[in-house]
């Protein structure tokens, strides 16, 4: 128990020096938009032929007629009591469409992650046992092909194979069909609320089309996870306290499992949490691809509609997300091998 409230009291501190990163982030983020070409007081006026009257009401409204200083210093007054500004595109506050938005990302990104992890593990456990075999070299091929082919690309090959030919996939067009009533919002993971609500039907439906759009950013990851499960289950068969588990007579199946798999997975904890931090915010494609309500895609959508306060408010949000996901892994890294203090 004390070492447990020690872990906790050091994630704390950790959390705290990350606050200075999470406002650096947040005044670049800031300064950047600002730079970018573009007039977004022109967009949302309804083009380049608005009047200029009209062009100033915009920008009035948007805080753009104040000097950029003045606007930064609103901009953190704001955040700070939990305002992160309204987005013209949607009519509402962007606190409220990532609210929206980001179960849905989570949802995607955390299946994903556990497809890859599934998949990654044992792959990465059998070539370290048999080096050099065809199992090694089959295995280091697959991770070359889903570091080298782009999410994008494996997305609409997917569809094509799933949708199309085969006819096994649902449509590419979001977290739900047509014909699915939405059940009572919960926790905004579909396939939670649809059990929660006991209808198997919906969530059959919501997994169905989960799981395309999850396996193809599976894919991409699997490499990385895979990789490293390899080498470090190399380092640990390789290991003086498994020749000496092997010497006392002890059975394969338990040393690879009870001694080099646990040893060797502190370091897939670390790369674990590395990309789903990476998956969360880099998804934007993948959301693109099967039209999922995603906050990548949201960001995207404002970006380019320079549309300042959404693309600001998921930056904020991708790198609050980062500081608390390798908080996370420093605990669990911690907990794995008591010996390693965060």
């Amino acid at each position: 128990m004390k070492s447990f409230v020690a872990t906790m009291a050091r994630a704390g501190r950790r959390f705290m020096s990350s606050l200075p990163a999470l406002f650096g982030v947040l005044v670049f983020t800031f300064l950047l938009m600002r730079v970018l070409p573009g007039d977004p007081a022109v967009f949302f006026a309804s083009g380049p032929n608005a009047g200029k009257e009209e062009i100033e009401v915009i920008r009035k409204q948007m805080g753009l007629d104040k000097p950029v200083p003045e606007q930064l210093l609103l901009y953190l007054y704001d955040v700070s009591r939990g305002n992160l500004g309204r987005s013209l595109m949607t009519g509402q506050s962007v606190t409220t469409d990532l609210r929206d938005r980001l179960p849905a990302s989570l949802e995607l990104t955390l299946t994903a992650l556990l497809i890859a992890l599934v998949s990654a593990i044992p792959l990465g456990v059998l070539a370290a046992l048999k080096p050099g075999s065809v199992i090694d070299h089959g295995v280091r091929l697959f991770c070359a092909l889903g570091v080298c082919v782009p999410t994008f690309v494996s997305g609409l090959l997917l569809i094509y194979v799933f949708y199309y030919l085969l006819g096994l996939a649902p449509d590419p067009t979001g977290r739900i069909d047509v014909f699915t009533s939405l059940p009572p919002a919960r926790t905004g993971f579909l396939t939670v609320d649809f059990l929660l609500a006991g209808d198997v039907d919906g969530w059959w439906a919501a997994f169905r089309q989960l799981i395309l759009p999850a396996a193809t950013m599976a894919l991409f990851v699997i490499a990385p996870l895979a990789r490293i499960t390899r080498a470090s289950m190399l380092v640990s068969l390789g290991s003086d306290f498994v020749r000496t588990a092997r010497s006392v007579g002890l059975s394969w199946w338990r040393i690879v499992v009870t001694y080099a798999l646990r040893n060797a997975i502190l370091p897939v904890i670390t790369i674990a949490g590395i990309v789903f931090s990476t998956m969360l915010g880099a998804n934007v494609l993948v959301e693109k691809v099967y039209s999922w309500p995603g906050v990548a895609s949201y960001a995207l959508d404002a970006l380019l509609s320079s549309d300042y306060a959404p693309v600001q408010g998921f930056v904020l949000l991708m790198a609050s997300i980062f500081v608390v996901v390798n908080l996370l892994v420093d605990v669990l890294y911690g907990i794995a091998d008591p010996r390693v203090s965060i």
